[in-house]
Order: C-alpha cells, then sequence, then structure tokens
C-alpha cells in the first residue's frame, strides 16, 4: 500500500544549559563554565523511492536530540545529532502551524524543518573587569516545534495512464529497468512505479475506471499523480470492443478531475495489438486517431513498436532540454 499523504509533528532539540564553575587551580582562578551545546536541528531531503513516507504510517513524530549541558574547565556540551528524514521526489511539504508551504522536485534536495535551539553560555562568557566571579549563565533555548503534512505528487516526464490491465506495466518494464507487477486481472497495480529511460523519468499510473474522479476503483488518490506529469500515454487494449468508448471514459474522469489534465500532451498507444487481426487493427487505429492524430499500435511482441515508443520518447527527451 503506498502511503502518499501523512501528517507528523517534528520537535528540534533543545538546547544544552551553559555550566557555573570556576577554575580551583591556585594562578588560575576564575570563571570556567563551558557553554551548552546546540538542539539537533531536523531535515527533509527527497529520494526516488516512492515509498519511504510509509516510515510514518505508525510513527507520527519525529524528535531530536538535545544539546548536552556545558562543563567545567571551559568544555562546551556536544551539539545533538541532526535528523535527515526522507521524502519521494514531489513531495509537497505543508507546515500546517504557521502555513508555509515547501515543494521538494529534485533528487537530494534538502531543507530545513525545524531548527535546533541554542546553547546557552556558561558563566565563563560573563566575565569582566567588574565581574571577575559571574554566576550567571543561559539555560538553552527549546527547538522548533511543528505539525507538518506530507504529500506525495508525483512527479514524471510521461504518465501511463488507462483502464486497469491494458498493458502500462508491461510497456513499463520493457523500457526500463522497473519491476512493475504483472498479471492477467484488474488492480494488478496498487501503486505509482517509476522506470528510467535514459533521462526521462516514466511512471505507471494505476488503472483508472468510470467514476474514479469520485473515488470509484483506486479513484481519486491516483488521479493527483497525473496532475504532474508532462506528457501522457493514454493505453486502450486492442481487445476491447469499443475502444473510442474506452478512450472517453478516461478522458472523462480526467476532465472532472482538473480541466487542465486535458490540456496535456497525449499520446494513444493501442496495446496488445498482436492479440488481433491486422484488419481489426488498422480499424481501431482509424477510429482512435480521429479522436487523436498522435495514435500508434503497440506489443511488446512486436519490437518494431516498441521502436516507434522509443522514438516519440527520445522526442519528449530532446524537447527537456530545449
Amino acid at each position: 500500500m503506498l502511503v502518499d499523504d501523512v501528517i507528523i509533528e517534528v520537535t528540534a532539540g533543545r538546547g544544552g544549559r551553559g555550566a557555573v564553575a570556576f577554575n580551583k587551580t591556585k594562578m588560575s582562578l576564575g570563571p570556567v563554565g563551558g557553554s551548552g551545546g546546540d538542539g539537533g536541528s531536523i531535515y527533509a531531503q527527497s529520494v526516488v523511492d516512492l515509498g519511504v513516507l510509509k516510515q510514518f504510517r505508525y510513527k507520527k513524530s519525529v524528535v531530536a536530540d538535545n544539546g548536552e549541558d556545558g562543563h567545567g574547565q571551559s568544555r562546551d556540551g556536544s551539539d545533538g545529532e541532526n535528523i535527515t528524514i526522507y521524502v519521494p521526489v514531489g513531495t509537497v511539504i505543508q507546515n500546517i502551524s504557521n502555513g508555509s508551504e515547501f515543494e521538494i522536485t529534485k533528487i537530494g534536495e534538502k531543507i530545513l524543518l525545524a531548527k535546533g535551539g541554542k546553547g546557552g553560555r556558561g558563566n565563563f562568557f560573563f566575565r569582566s573587569a567588574t565581574n571577575t566571579s559571574p554566576k550567571e549563565y543561559q539555560e538553552g533555548l527549546s527547538g522548533e516545534s511543528y505539525d507538518f503534512r506530507l504529500e506525495l505528487k508525483l512527479i514524471a516526464d510521461v504518465g501511463f495512464i488507462g483502464l486497469p490491465n491494458v498493458g502500462k506495466s508491461n510497456m513499463l518494464n520493457e523500457l526500463t529497468n522497473a519491476k512493475s507487477k504483472v498479471a492477467n486481472y484488474s488492480f494488478t497495480t496498487l501503486e505509482p512505479y517509476l522506470g528510467a529511460y535514459y533521462e526521462l523519468i516514466l511512471a505507471d499510473i494505476p488503472g483508472l475506471i468510470e467514476g474514479a474522479s469520485g473515488g470509484k476503483g483506486l479513484g481519486i488518490k491516483f488521479l493527483k499523480h497525473v496532475e504532474r506529469t508532462k506528457v501522457l500515454f493514454h493505453f486502450i487494449q486492442a481487445t476491447s470492443e469499443d475502444v473510442v468508448g474506452d478512450y472517453k471514459t478516461i478522458r472523462k474522469e480526467l476532465g472532472l478531475y482538473n480541466k487542465e489534465l486535458l490540456n496535456k500532451t497525449e499520446y494513444i498507444l493501442l496495446s496488445k495489438i498482436d492479440e488481433k487481426e491486422p484488419s481489426e487493427i488498422k480499424k481501431k487505429i482509424t477510429l482512435l486517431k480521429k479522436l487523436n492524430p498522435n495514435t500508434l499500435g503497440v506489443s511488446i511482441l512486436m519490437p518494431e513498436t516498441i521502436d516507434e515508443v522509443k522514438k516519440i520518447l527520445n522526442f519528449i527527451e530532446k524537447e527537456k532540454h530545449k
């Protein structure tokens, strides 16, 4: 199960208390209280792994270490250890406590969530010509504490969409090193899978059905991932009795969810064409081309059709670098 929307509490460490101490060594008398260490801070850093938010399915709080109190002989306390939590690329991080929002869009990008408290000064720092034996010190400051909502909105160059069991996963596995699950039944894919085709990120979006925009089937949970893809590969199964109806079903759900999705660059891939006679495939491609000229027939058992898909991907990659 993909965990893609969680709320967590993040608490940075408190700064250590400054020490009050005096040197007892003859001829070296004076204040020697060290400062407290700074509290640990908490960061978020992005990774490719879409499943890393699972760590927060049950664990809802992240707490960094406090700074160590200061010591005598002018020895400062150790700083609390910083914590880095990992989130998928495409995660929107909303600070519920103050309303601010961050968006992580690059692999390895790192942002500060909560800063650790500053350590307090020891009495060594309060010495002066008129105050040679200060007993003043500072308490460490509290670390920042916030509630965050972490919401994954998948970012991909090409998103594979369509009804369940139309060959999206097979195509992703064929084009990339992805290990998307494949089986001959609906809803085999229960969470998005990513694969890399050179510098392009391809995403296999779980199958949509009529009513998805209202939460039916796997529903609205995965429609939001389509929002962030730049190009759509719309898969329609060649064995379908109504390829036009299948196409319109998905387009309707996209529009009901967000009309902007209908403006994305789209290619129709009539899949599994090896399972039908060439004459029937030709008729279906003709019908689909009336809806979208960017239509082609594909089958993972026919290498020449895979080459055509690669040509499209190469063009998309070239455009990406313009």
